[in-house]
């Protein structure tokens, strides 16, 4: 991969992890239209750790008042990291067993374009389901519920910021709370992500770590915009308009996978 190609797909990523279309899946249509095989989980890693420094930067205030929080043993804030921790669960079971076939989904451009199809569907559900939101935090089955959503999100194509807001706002959650909590709950899936790239990491030639930097690099300072702008899209409550365009993304992408052969 050369330095423009990392550089976009970083891109694509940084303007599409916080939206609700799913950065994966369209890292995986870029590297099919830019007529790529699947670069393999570790630039995927390296550029989902990109907009973790994003999410890192954007909440620093709400994450560094936790983190003094549990020093002084304050119940609220260990409380708040009991329900992310319980919340992470789904996604790092799936991750540690089932490492193998989830890395053969990002080699699988169909799945993405039917995945997405089943995020348009999850994001007319808010439509509904917003306006009855009110809950200030989850509860601690619901937070489970969340991280479910989560875990399905690894599925490239399935919208990870889609797929919990949806299913927090379901379950009664009010919609900056449940912002909060699905981008605070992808601080540790990423970091674990992160840890169980090291390996490969290690293993990596020097162009490859290159292409990885670069890649990160671009996507945190895109992501970062784009996480600005999903939380003013989600407060004047037009979120569910994403539905139409994964629809419509998923559609025309096995259109094109079909009359590519």
């Amino acid at each position: 991969m050369d330095p423009f190609e990392a550089a976009l797909l970083g891109l694509v990523q940084g303007l599409t992890e916080f939206f609700p279309v799913s950065s994966s899946g369209h890292l995986v249509m870029a590297e099919a239209f830019l007529g790529r095989v699947e670069e393999g989980v570790l630039f995927e890693v390296s550029v989902h750790v990109g907009t973790l420094v994003a999410i890192l930067a954007f909440y620093r205030r709400r994450i560094l008042g936790l983190l003094a929080g549990l020093a002084r043993r304050e119940a609220a804030a260990w409380r708040d990291a009991g329900l992310l921790a319980l919340a992470t669960l789904p996604a790092a079971l799936v991750g540690l067993l089932a490492k193998d076939f989830i890395e053969s989904l990002f080699g699988a451009p169909r799945v993405v374009g039917y995945a997405l199809l089943v995020t348009g569907g999850l994001l007319l559900t808010i439509r509904h389901t917003l306006p009855r939101a009110h809950a200030s935090a989850p509860t601690p089955w619901q937070a489970l519920a969340i991280g479910c959503a989560q875990a399905l999100a690894i599925t490239p194509g399935i919208s990870r910021s889609g797929a919990t807001v949806a299913v927090a706002l379901a379950l009664g959650v009010a919609p900056l709370a449940a912002t909060e909590f699905s981008f605070l709950m992808a601080v540790a899936a990423i970091s674990g992500a992160a840890v169980l790239a090291l390996p490969d990491a290690a293993a990596a030639d020097s162009a490859t770590l290159v292409a990885c930097a670069i890649g990160g690099l671009t996507a945190a300072v895109a992501g970062l915009g784009a996480l600005w702008a999903f939380v003013r899209l989600l407060e004047s409550r037009r979120f569910h308009a994403f539905a139409y365009y994964c629809l419509a993304a998923g559609t025309g992408f096995l259109a094109y996978l079909a009359l590519r052969g």
